[in-house]
């Protein structure tokens, strides 16, 4: 009698043992404090040529949904001058990037179109993690035609709040990408950076623990125990899929957050003490190292037109 508990406690210990760590939400607690919010302007043929200008702040997402046509940019950007495409794609600008849709005026292209508002502008995390422009063809995101179908649907019928649905489906859409692009980095363009680190494993338990209490006295044992690698091993492959080392990481994830914060008014007690930071002057001082300014000085100059 007593062998059997012993027995059934080692298998229960060998089975824990061979289970692989839960999935992590990579997401959510990036975007649930750093918003993206879409807004569709266009939906239909597009003849001739159509220019997209460059904003600050401001991304664009096109869906083209029949036809072909070639796409232009300035020289000198980091991406083609040149792009034919000749199948449904989705067209992806996070950054500020002008661009022209070339179209042939007797067989007009059929695009939908959203431009994308990102928290913080050019700061938003997924703004500098992504490269300046990212084209898939619409066949490679698995599970993306449902929402198209809803979202085109949704684009070509005057109905009551279609615009405010049809925002909410390429929000969804929007998701679906960046889900795409955390299981293929390197056909999305990216070889470093947040995204990279998401698509690790490892560092994506990490990462996600940081995204989620950035408030935490995080050590870099403790960093290093979420995604079960020694300290010297976590800190070299977070040092060279990110480009930057934890500590740095955090207190860049702190300040980002600090300057949400502060665009909504919040004080700059009220968010030392949100991020684990001792009093004000502590958090002033690590926003003057990184900003340049105070946060005061920093939120003025938000202020000005």
């Amino acid at each position: 009698m007593g062998i059997i508990p012993s027995v059934l406690g080692t298998l229960s210990s060998n089975t824990m043992a061979s289970e692989s760590p839960p999935p992590v939400d990579r997401l959510s607690a990036l975007l649930e404090r750093f918003h993206v919010r879409a807004q569709l302007f266009h939906s239909g043929p597009l003849c001739g040529v159509t220019r997209f200008m460059a904003e600050p702040g401001r991304g664009f997402l096109h869906v083209l949904r029949r036809g072909e046509m070639v796409v232009t940019h300035p020289a000198g950007v980091g991406v083609a001058r040149r792009q034919s495409l000749r199948e449904p794609t989705l067209l992806f600008y996070p950054q500020a990037l002008r661009h022209d849709f070339h179209n042939a005026p007797s067989e007009g292209s059929d695009l939908t179109c959203a431009s994308l508002s990102f928290d913080g502008g050019a700061a938003h995390p997924l703004v500098r993690a992504l490269p300046a422009q990212v084209v898939v063809p619409l066949a490679a995101v698995q599970g993306l035609d449902a929402s198209l179908a809803l979202l085109f649907a949704e684009a070509d019928r005057v109905r009551c709040g279609h615009r405010l649905l049809a925002d909410r489906l390429f929000d969804v859409v929007l998701l679906q990408l960046l889900r795409w692009l955390l299981d293929h980095p390197q056909q999305g363009g990216m070889e470093s950076g947040l995204l990279c680190g998401l698509c690790d494993p490892a560092l994506a338990r990490a990462l996600t623990a940081l995204h989620e209490q950035p408030g935490t006295a995080w050590s870099l044992e403790a960093m290093a125990q979420q995604a079960g690698l020694s300290r010297s091993a976590f800190a070299a492959r977070f040092k060279d899929t990110l480009g930057t080392t934890p500590a740095d990481y955090l207190t860049g994830w702190r300040i980002a957050i600090a300057q949400s914060r502060l665009r909504q008014g919040r004080s700059v007690k009220f968010i030392a003490d949100e991020l684990g930071y001792a009093n004000a002057s502590a958090l002033s001082r690590v926003f003057a190292q990184r900003v340049g300014v105070s946060p005061r000085v920093w939120l003025e100059r938000e202020a000005l037109p």
